[in-house]
This record gives C-alpha cells, structure tokens and sequence, in this order.
C-alpha cells in the first residue's frame, strides 16, 4: 500500500489512480464511520463515492499532513448530509439515538448559532476532552465521532457494555458541567 503522500500527490497529479489506492487503503475505516451513522448498505456505498469525489475536489486546494482523519472527516459529514436528508421524510436511522444521547449537554437548533459559532463549539469540546482520561475519552470519541455500538466500544476498552453506559453518562454530565461554566447556555 501507497504510504499517504504518495496518495496526496497522486491527487495533486489528478491521477485516478489516487482514488484507487485511498479505496484500498481507507474504504474500510470510511465505510465503517458511515455505516454506523446511517445503518444502510446502499446508503454506505453511495456516500462512500461521495467521500471519494469530494476528497478529489478538495485536494488542488488543500493538502492534508494526516489522510485518515482528513478521509473520515469528509465520510462522516458525507453520512450526516445522509442522515438529515433521510430523516426529513422521517425514515429512522441510528444516528437518532446518538443525537438523542448528547442532547441534553449542547445547545439546540438555532440556539447553537445564538450561543456561539460551531467551531467555538467544538474547540470547548476539545478542550474538554484533553481533559479526560484517555478511555473515556476514547470512549465518547468512538460513541459520537465514529458512532461506534456500545457493544463494539465495551469489547475494545475491555468494559461491560453497563460499564460503557454509565461512563458515557458521566462524561456527557461532566462535559455539560464544563459548557455552562464556560458560558455556553444550553
């Protein structure tokens, strides 16, 4: 396998070979962020080519020091777009829950844009994480990045998933500790 480099060039050379080669190195990490979002094969493969295109039309402009994360950034916005668009004509899909989950420590709706801007948003919520243990930060990482099961999070951290639960719960209690004494109104 190409090292990443070697595939950013192949981009900035508008080589097709470029996606060939992300395919064979990422499609799995890019379908698994996808698939755990929207729970749908067809939906998967469809937003897994958009992964692809969008990677295509934004490396002339931009080029990434760290593929993966660059990768599944755009899989996982890919599988959101899915997402509302599949929930707009009210077609249920695992995302709802995770949404459900982290409701009750962030702002909501509109609010979100009264209280302060998105990317404010997510440095508090960086910062809050570089404050937690890695497991449980690893743990709310997997949960609401990759939107991993409660099942395969307990499995790799060697937790019950009653264990996975609750220590979701608490840093989801703790995170919205920290937003409102940093003035974040939810």
């Amino acid at each position: 396998m190409l090292e990443d480099c070697a595939i950013v060039e192949l981009y900035w050379q508008r080589s097709e070979e470029a996606i060939r080669e992300t395919a064979r190195k990422y499609g799995a990490y890019c379908r698994t962020i996808i698939r755990n979002i929207l729970g749908s094969h067809e939906d998967t493969e469809e937003c897994e080519n958009d992964t692809w295109l969008s990677a295509w039309n934004a490396m002339p402009t931009k080029r990434p020091d760290r593929l993966a994360p660059f990768l599944g950034r755009i899989a996982r916005n890919h599988a959101l777009d899915r997402y509302d668009y599949n929930t707009a004509k009210k077609r249920a899909a695992p995302a709802a829950l995770l949404i459900d989950e982290l409701a009750g420590c962030l702002p909501g709706g509109q609010e979100v844009e009264e209280a302060l801007d998105e990317r404010e948003l997510a440095a508090l919520i960086t910062a809050f994480l570089r404050t937690q243990n890695r497991t449980a930060r690893g743990v709310f990482l997997r949960r609401y990045w990759y939107a991993d099961p409660i099942e395969s999070i307990a499995a790799r951290y060697g937790l019950t998933e009653v264990n996975t639960r609750t220590l979701l719960s608490r840093t989801r209690a703790r995170l919205r500790t920290y937003l409102e004494r940093e003035g974040v109104r939810l």
